[in-house]
């Protein structure tokens, strides 16, 4: 018996992530949590001269892998890249937990700046 069934691309059913969705997971989220903010070539599909993507979609996938490495340096996150074959790469953030300094004050400045 053979059955044909379509698998739905996840990718292209979830919307993807914003400065501010990313900046708002990040505010609730506990220390270990995750998230993938992207799955691709991130380097080859945010260079304006290969025109991977429309700018539009290029110019917010910059921003928001900016927003991801600006949490890291802050320390409020790691980021963790997970191969999963040729030019095929999950960017992940991981929550760290939150020193104190931080706790109340910067993730709603992150948030505002994002917005």
């Amino acid at each position: 018996m053979v059955m044909d069934t379509n698998i739905t691309d996840i990718r292209a059913v979830v919307p993807p992530l914003t400065e501010a969705s990313l900046c708002t997971w990040l505010g609730a989220a506990a220390p270990g949590d995750s998230i993938t903010y992207h799955r691709g070539a991130l380097a080859r599909q945010v260079c304006p001269q290969l025109q991977c993507l429309p700018e539009q979609e290029r110019t917010a996938l910059q921003r928001l892998a900016a927003r991801a490495w600006k949490m890291a340096e802050l320390g409020l996150a790691d980021i963790v890249q997970r191969r999963h074959g040729h030019e095929d790469y999950a960017y992940i953030l991981v929550a760290r937990r939150r020193p104190r300094r931080y706790a109340s004050s910067i993730l709603p400045l992150l948030l505002a700046e994002a917005a």
